[in-house]
């Protein structure tokens, strides 16, 4: 299986709107990404597609964040990642975590944060934010929410709180 990793075009957003709905089953999660497009929070280079002979299989989306602690400190959200249901365990997910990583390392973000499944994300490197003494804004289980530095000791003498921007709490 051969795939292309690229930041999504203007003529993907159909597409992507598409996989993100069916892989979760629902609208929420694609009408989220249609929000960030739409705020100042929206880093194009970090919406990225894992591509197949040009089709759309995947999608992962890095946007702007703060943690107030007790200063703003900028970091990054993964939400969501999404992979079309029969190609999901291929490994197309992983690989846009870890192109994305990449992409984000070479950014001037220091932080990235993710709720999602903590077997799933702490291959990645990311830890579970309460160790940090961080809590996010949103009401989510902690051992969901994580962390992870992408420059080394990003997160030394930084607790607070991970500041979710509104329309997240509609997901």
């Amino acid at each position: 299986m051969m795939l292309d990793f690229a930041p999504e075009t203007e003529n993907q957003k159909a597409k992507i709107h598409q996989v993100i709905t069916d892989a979760f089953g629902r609208t929420q999660e694609a009408e989220l990404v249609d929000k960030i497009r739409n705020s100042p929070n929206f880093i194009p280079e970090l919406s990225l597609v894992a591509l197949e002979n040009g089709d759309v299989l995947g999608h992962i989306l890095f946007s702007r964040i703060f943690i107030n602690a007790p200063h703003q400190i900028p970091a990054l959200a993964l939400a969501p990642l999404a992979v079309k249901p029969q190609r999901q365990r291929q490994g197309i997910g992983s690989q846009l975590v870890q192109v994305g990583l990449s992409k984000c390392r070479q950014s001037d973000y220091p932080i990235v944060v993710v709720v999602g499944n903590p077997h799933y994300y702490r291959r990645f490197g990311f830890q579970k934010a309460s160790q940090f003494g961080l809590h996010s804004s949103l009401p989510i289980p902690d051992e969901a929410f994580m962390i992870l530095e992408l420059k080394p000791s990003a997160l030394i003498n930084i607790n607070g709180n991970v500041c979710y921007p509104a329309y997240f709490n509609e997901v």
